[in-house]
């Protein structure tokens, strides 16, 4: 059922893009794209463990999202997209560091 529910994010996700894509207009494109992609990072980060195996780069995703939100909902779209993709890059860092972390363990 793992894959059910990694079908369901996807399809949630895609939801939220085309719903933010639509209601912010050309300004909000390259955000909304953004911030779907960083935000399902996030959730793959906590799926992983993250958040105790990468705690800094877990906290900086996490922050740098939620700034993100809060400059697209003042429209200011290029701090939002820009913030949006360092959050993904520190999502992909933490995903990378805890799967080392796994993989050090034994598991």
């Amino acid at each position: 059922m793992k894959h059910d529910r990694s079908i369901g994010s996807c399809l949630a996700g895609l939801a939220l893009t085309a719903t933010l894509v639509t209601s912010t207009g050309c300004g909000g494109t390259l955000y909304a794209v953004s911030a779907s992609s960083a935000s399902s990072k996030v959730e793959e980060a906590k799926a992983v463990g993250a958040e105790q195996l990468a705690p800094y780069e877990y906290y900086l995703a996490v922050e740098h999202l939620k700034k993100a939100s809060e400059e697209a909902s003042q429209a200011d779209y290029g701090d939002a997209e820009e913030l949006a993709s360092d959050a993904e890059k520190f999502a992909d860092k933490a995903i990378r560091l805890a799967r080392d972390a796994h993989k050090g363990a034994g598991r």
